[in-house]
């Protein structure tokens, strides 16, 4: 039947529980021009490029006795100013304050009644400034025409707004439970092996079934994903993997892209290598002060999806390998940690195939929130005991970009919680500054602020070994 479900959408959807919702959120800061951006005006901006992602102004059905995957239809009720909301903050307006309401929302599972994405215009913020905050499920994003981040249609490279994009659209029939039936019966009917996995399915545990179904299928993603060196499980960091609850924490991280560039000439390495090297150094930090037993042994296994150049420039989910990389907590030098974790990186990653940031941040197209997206699902993809942490890193456009006329200053990730991991962090480089965005659990990271001072401490111990 057309719009079904892929077998990755449909596991993001079916696998997912009210302690690990699969959207991708992002948090962008604006500077409020005299004539400020209101709700009216950011319904109108979305509306105006919603034919560009078609999905989001679609739901997900499901088929009468799982006979087949869920599929996509028109929401004939759409209503714009359900998904596009308003919120404002009590005075001060404080960075602590907006990044409670962003955990706060990002803890909510999307309505699965309706399509699956929700933006929040928050107003009264500090110093004049207004923030968006977007959550989309990651069934809507594949990176393929029409499955795009949202933000990705509405951010421009200038002040000037963009053409509205040609949309005569009227929702179409939604099919009844009989039509859905018909269709699954007809598609396993063209496909006998589907026909008699679905029918084992049916008949036996159906629970087993499909977890059954997901470690066949992650195993094969992990081949596929790029870790091409046989791993054991990832033992367990008592701190960091944890059952997690449904609420949430959210910091940020706010660094000078410059100072990285400066210390890649200094130890001769890559941007990427010093990034883990900062959080390689501010997870020991985090660890000591929560009293974790570290030894020579201890290693945290990092899931990094990193994009690669694969020669299939027209499918860009198929640019995004991930890589699990130790990241040597227990060493105290944090030069050593660095040369440890440049050279595990070289070990598992073709140099030759690797992105540079600046082509990916000009490549045509995919911005922070698509590529965070996208690093989502690979990582999804691979079996969770083969890590800890997921780290994703997108690099954005170096030139503002603008949301009806109004300059993005600020863009941070808000990446989803792994089943049994605490924190996921999310890196992303804009206009001259990398912004880390963190998500916790609130109960397994409520310290989550204090991970972020950690962070700064272990750059700038950078810093200073490098001019000594």
């Amino acid at each position: 039947m057309k719009g079904r479900l892929s077998q990755a959408d449909a596991e993001f959807f079916a696998l997912e529980d009210s302690t690990t919702p699969t959207h991708i959120g992002s948090l962008a800061i604006f500077r409020k021009p005299a004539v400020g951006l209101d709700h009216d005006q950011l319904l109108n901006a979305v509306e105006e490029r919603l034919a560009t992602v078609p999905r989001y102004r679609q739901k997900v059905k499901q088929v009468p006795l799982g006979l087949g995957r869920p599929i996509w239809v028109d929401d004939r009720d759409f209503d714009i100013t359900y998904h596009v909301r308003v919120s404002a903050l009590p005075q001060p307006g404080s960075e602590d304050q907006l990044h409670d309401l962003v955990a706060r929302l990002n803890s909510r599972p999307l309505d699965r009644e309706r399509p699956l994405w929700e933006m929040y215009l928050i107003e009264g913020l500090a110093d004049g400034r207004m923030a968006v905050f977007t959550k989309s499920h990651l069934a809507l994003v594949n990176g393929r025409a029409g499955g795009l981040e949202i933000m990705q249609v509405l951010l421009t490279p200038t002040r000037r707004l963009p053409e509205p994009a040609d949309d005569m659209w009227m929702g179409q029939h939604e099919p009844s439970d009989g039509e859905l039936v018909v269709g699954a019966v007809v598609d396993l009917l063209s496909r006998p092996k589907r026909a008699v996995s679905m029918v084992q399915g049916v008949v036996g545990e159906v629970a087993e079934s499909v977890g059954g179904l997901r470690e066949a299928v992650t195993e094969v993603a992990v081949r596929a994903a790029g870790i091409v060196r046989s791993r054991a499980a990832a033992a367990p960091v008592r701190s960091l993997n944890v059952p997690i609850s449904r609420s949430r924490r959210y910091a940020v991280v706010t660094m000078e892209l410059a100072q990285f560039r400066k210390l890649r000439t200094a130890y001769g390495c890559t941007v990427n290598d010093l990034l883990l090297s900062v959080v390689a150094g501010g997870l020991r930090t985090w660890l000591i002060s929560r009293g974790e037993p570290i030894s020579q042994s201890t290693q945290v296994q990092a899931l990094v999806p990193i994009a690669v150049d694969d020669g299939v420039p027209d499918q860009p989910q198929r640019q995004l390998q991930a890589y699990v990389v130790s990241l040597p907590v227990a060493e105290g030098n944090t030069v050593i940690r660095l040369r440890q974790i440049a050279h595990e990186a070289a070990s598992q990653v073709d140099r030759n195939r690797q992105v540079a940031a600046r082509a990916l941040a000009t490549a045509g197209g995919f911005p922070p929130s698509t590529m965070h997206a996208l690093g989502t699902r690979t990582a999804l993809s691979v079996p969770p005991r083969l890590f800890n942490i997921l780290v994703t890193n997108a690099p954005g456009p170096q030139a503002p970009v603008y949301l009806a006329g109004n300059e993005l200053l600020d863009m941070y990730p808000v990446p989803p919680l792994i089943a049994n991991q605490v924190v996921t962090i999310g890196i992303t480089s804009y206009n001259g500054k990398v912004y880390m965005g963190l998500n916790a659990d609130r109960d397994g990271m409520w310290d989550v602020v204090s991970m972020t001072e950690f962070l700064y401490e272990a750059l700038e111990e950078l810093v200073e070994v490098a001019k000594s």
